[in-house]
C-alpha cells in the first residue's frame, strides 16, 4: 500500500476518485482507500501521517519520490496525463519518447505527489492478463 499525506483530504479524494477515477473503498472519515491492480493507495492527512512518523510535516521541493502508474501505449499515457491535468494536477514533463526505449511523462498531484506515467514496450509490469499475448 502507498499511503500520501495530503493537506486537503476532500480535495485529493475528489482529484483521484473523481478526476482519475480511481475505485474509493469504503474509508473511515479520516483516511480514503483506493483499490487499484495489485495494490492499495492511501490519503490521510499530511499532519497526521507526519505526526505518526514522528517527523515535521514541512517540505518543499522534490521529495525524492515518485509513484509509477505503467499503461500499455503511448496513446494511454498521453490520455492519463490529460485525464490529470483537467482533474487539477499539473503536468511536469509531457508524454515523450525515453532514452530507454519507452514513452512517458509526469504530473503532480494537488499536493504535489508526483506521479509517472509510463509505457515500456521491453517489460509489462501490470496485472497478469490471462494468456493474452502484449504486442503494445
Amino acid at each position: 500500500m502507498v499511503t500520501l499525506g495530503v493537506r486537503d483530504l476532500p480535495r485529493a479524494i475528489d482529484f483521484y476518485q473523481k478526476g482519475l477515477g480511481f475505485p474509493k473503498m469504503e474509508s473511515p472519515p479520516e483516511v480514503a482507500f483506493f483499490t487499484l491492480n495489485g495494490t492499495w493507495l492511501g490519503l490521510y492527512g499530511r499532519e497526521a501521517l507526519a505526526a505518526d512518523a514522528q517527523i515535521s510535516p514541512d517540505g518543499s521541493g522534490f521529495s525524492g519520490v515518485a509513484l509509477a502508474h505503467n499503461v500499455t501505449s503511448e496513446a494511454e499515457v498521453d490520455d492519463i496525463l490529460e485525464q490529470a491535468r483537467i482533474a487539477g494536477g499539473v503536468i511536469t514533463k509531457k508524454g515523450q519518447k525515453t532514452f530507454w526505449g519507452g514513452y512517458n511523462g509526469y504530473f503532480a498531484d494537488p499536493d504535489g505527489h508526483l506521479w509517472e506515467v509510463a509505457h515500456n514496450p521491453h517489460f509489462w509490469v501490470g496485472p497478469e492478463d490471462n494468456g493474452a499475448q502484449r504486442t503494445s
